[in-house]
């Protein structure tokens, strides 16, 4: 007989939802791995299809696009058919991507298999973030969300680890077939452990923001992507992100109007809900731009392989993990400004290290400086992420995570095309300064552009640590 949702404070124990946790935690981590995975393996799969790199990289936007453009929908779907079944459809659906794309036989097949994972798997995160607040009392989210925070943070570490190892050792299959058996696991966890929701309604559907909503995101998603890699001036970004931002427009003036809007953004009347939203952007543009930059620098100045690369910022996840765990315990007790406010200020000493780093940078000095960018990255990403959802109304919940998560995804993409053409620019300016032409001195001048890019970050860092000053604790809601 399923359990259904509810906690108190008088009951809850950490313990005795950890089956839950453990659920939602496989069924994210599948879906968030599979978005770095595929960063690594694009010049095998262009071997492998014998395909440029123009077509392969739309595996990658494909996947990214569908994942955009479905987020928004997850809150009326669970609304309507329940959190646990859509959650574990959507589970199901993406193993079915997954092993469609481990066959495909040409880029065409690849990209198209690919855009089905992302739509299969665009509502996991937003169901499996609002499925936790909703199995802790108030005054324990903090220590239930930092544990579900893992799959978020290890993700853009593991992806590529992990598939750098199936690249070197196995076939580029099994960076898609390896989601088969982590699924699995997901699937059986949530069968038997995930509660059952007893308030499932029967919303109507607000067709106009169905249709404006993923049009608008994937819009932007697009122009952004293609900003990184075609440049901002050139009509394939200008013309995308101009109809992204004017339907995004039109879109919030739509549903502010409507009764039973798809997203909810009438919880941006709270203020503590729109101070804590635009911080959640600012660092995680911050914390994603690093990590794009940090497996770079690894492979193209000191010449890791991927594999290596992967096992160097280990140490970063473990600290990550462990700020988790002692950000979401903290947060319980004293709130999200003090702990944000340290975790961005460590965030900002790390990249201002970063942004002296040199060819010759110590392997121990550089290691030691991942972990302490991990624990700063633990004790923002979800502490920030608690106090947005904290601060909306309670029953809103299933319609404000989809706002965050879409907000994560474009800003996301943002940061790694804005941190790629940052770098490709000041490499450019660097190498062309360089008078002797030696292998070496064009190495370090690349190693500089490194630096001057982990400027961007940390005045982005700087601009969040800012604003968590403003923060103050919500009132508690209950339910």
């Amino acid at each position: 007989m399923e359990r259904t949702v509810g906690a108190t404070s008088r009951e809850f124990s950490v313990r005795k939802i950890l089956p839950t946790v453990f659920a939602l935690i496989f069924g994210m981590l599948v879906v968030m791995m599979d978005s770095s995975v595929m960063n690594v393996a694009i010049p095998t799969l262009e071997s492998v299809f014998q395909s440029g790199l123009k077509i392969m990289q739309w595996s990658i936007t494909g996947y990214t696009l569908a994942l955009s453009a479905v987020i928004p929908l997850a809150g009326w779907f669970s609304d309507r058919f329940g959190a646990k079944r859509v959650f574990l459809i959507s589970i199901g659906l993406f193993m079915v991507g997954s092993v469609l794309c481990s066959i495909a036989t040409s880029p065409a097949q690849l990209i198209t298999f690919r855009a089905l994972q992302g739509l299969a798997g665009g509502m996991v995160a937003p169901i499996g973030i609002a499925f936790s607040f909703r199995v802790a009392p108030p005054d324990k989210r903090g220590s239930v969300m930092g544990l579900l925070g893992l799959p978020m943070l290890i993700s853009p570490v593991l992806g590529p680890l992990l598939s750098g190892w199936l690249l070197e050792y196995a076939s580029w299959h099994w960076i898609f077939l390896i989601n088969v058996p982590i699924g699995i696991v997901a699937l059986a966890l949530g069968l038997r452990f995930l509660p059952r929701s007893v308030d499932t309604k029967n919303p109507q559907l607000d067709i106009p923001g169905a249709i404006m909503a993923p049009f608008s995101f994937a819009a932007i998603v697009y122009g952004v992507h293609d900003g990184g890699s075609q440049g901002w001036s050139v009509p394939s970004t200008i013309i995308p992100l101009t109809i992204g931002v004017v339907s995004l427009g039109v879109f919030i003036m739509v549903e502010l109007r409507r009764q039973m809007p798809l997203l909810e953004l009438r919880a941006f009347q709270s203020v503590e809900f729109s101070k804590g939203v635009v911080i959640v952007f600012v660092n995680w543009t911050a914390i994603f731009g690093t990590l794009f930059l940090i497996p770079l620098y690894l492979q193209q100045v000191r010449g890791f392989s991927t594999f290596h690369s992967g096992l160097m910022v280990i140490p970063q996840a473990v600290l990550s993990f462990i700020g988790l765990q002692i950000g979401g315990k903290l947060f319980d007790k004293y709130g999200a400004r003090p702990i944000v406010f340290a975790g961005l200020l460590i965030l900002s000493a790390a990249l201002y290290w970063l942004s002296q780093i040199q060819v010759n940078t110590s392997i121990a000095s550089l290691v030691t400086n991942l972990c302490i960018l991990g624990l700063g990255q633990g004790l923002t990403t979800m502490q920030i992420s608690t106090h947005v959802l904290k601060s909306a109304p309670a029953q809103l919940i299933s319609r404000v995570t989809p706002i965050t998560t879409s907000g994560q995804q474009i800003f996301g993409s943002l940061a790694v095309a804005m941190m790629s053409g940052f770098l490709a620019s000041n490499i450019a300016k660097h190498m062309h300064a360089v008078a002797n032409q030696s292998k070496e001195a064009l190495v370090s001048a690349m190693a500089t552009g490194f630096g001057d890019t982990f400027h961007i970050a940390l005045i982005i860092a700087l601009c969040g640590l800012v604003l968590s000053i403003f923060l103050n604790k919500p009132r508690t809601r209950q339910g």
